[in-house]
């Protein structure tokens, strides 16, 4: 496959590989060099708590939940 760089120094991937590897937009590469005229990507895995924190914005306004009553557990 044949790919050009932009004007701004961007290479785009075809969308053939993109969809065969589920490379979403985002995703973040480093780029290796191996010689005059020879590069490696290398896909990076995203930290473990990725988008935590986007999750917990999301969750529902204060107060959304409830206590619910139950008994003690003491008495068991």
């Amino acid at each position: 496959m044949i790919t050009t760089v932009s004007t701004k120094g961007q290479i785009i991937l075809p969308a053939e590989v993109r969809k065969q590897d589920g490379i979403e937009p985002g995703r973040q590469f480093e780029v290796e060099h191996l010689e005059r005229g020879e590069y490696r990507l290398i896909r990076r895995s995203p930290p473990p708590n990725q988008g935590v924190i986007d999750w917990l914005l999301a969750c529902p306004e204060k107060g959304f939940f409830v206590p619910l009553e139950s008994e003690s557990t003491d008495s068991l």
